[in-house]
């Protein structure tokens, strides 16, 4: 069973939910296990902050399909693969035609389908990966105005501790996701490639 989608982010008890990860200029509140009180000012535009990457990725029409549930996760799968058809179909009944070799025309057209399949999914895993690649790093690099002019700013271990919050509770879980969704395509194709010699 495919896994549902991400559960909500655990704030550390003590911190005040409005506070919680507001971007790099983050404000604990006293008494946070993470800090006392302090407030951190980010030289990195706003756009280059991991966790507004993070959040474009989640709010974006092909990047956020990851988080939704269940139904909402697999029907979109279900198209793209019948959609991938109307190229794969012709080009498999170039080679095997469907009124003399039924059989290995679907199963043909069926692999080309889910590679098709394979690519889009691997797209939005490299995404994914990426965002979690930011979070995850002790030093953040942006531009300021163009690639000519790059900058390093490391983040505060505060800030660090909640990106990794975001990531072990949030983004992990989209990754077994699509991992799981790699797998059954996978066995799809190994369950084609021993039906290839019996049809």
């Amino acid at each position: 069973m495919i896994p549902d989608r991400p559960s909500p982010i655990a704030r550390p008890t003590g911190m005040n939910s409005h506070l919680y990860y507001e971007g790099f200029g983050v404000s604990l509140v006293a008494g946070s296990p993470l800090m006392n009180s302090s407030t951190f000012v980010c030289p990195v535009p706003v756009e280059q902050r991991p966790i507004n990457e993070y959040q474009d990725l989640k709010s974006s029409w092909f990047f956020g399909w990851a988080t939704l549930d269940r139904k909402r996760y697999v029907m979109p799968m279900v198209w793209i693969w019948g959609f991938s058809w109307i190229v794969m179909g012709p080009v498999a009944a170039v080679s095997f035609p469907p009124d003399k070799d039924l059989g290995h025309f679907l199963l043909s057209g069926a692999a080309g389908a889910s590679l098709l399949l394979a690519l889009v999914l691997l797209r939005l895993y490299l995404g994914w990966v990426y965002v979690c690649d930011r979070l995850l790093d002790a030093n953040v690099f942006y531009e300021e105005s163009g690639w000519y002019d790059g900058q390093t700013w490391t983040k505060p271990p505060e800030v660090l501790m909640q990106d990794q919050l975001i990531v072990s509770h949030q983004i992990k879980p989209i990754f077994s996701r699509l991992r799981y969704t790699f797998g059954v395509l996978s066995l799809c194709f190994v369950c084609g490639i021993l039906l290839w010699n019996f049809v």
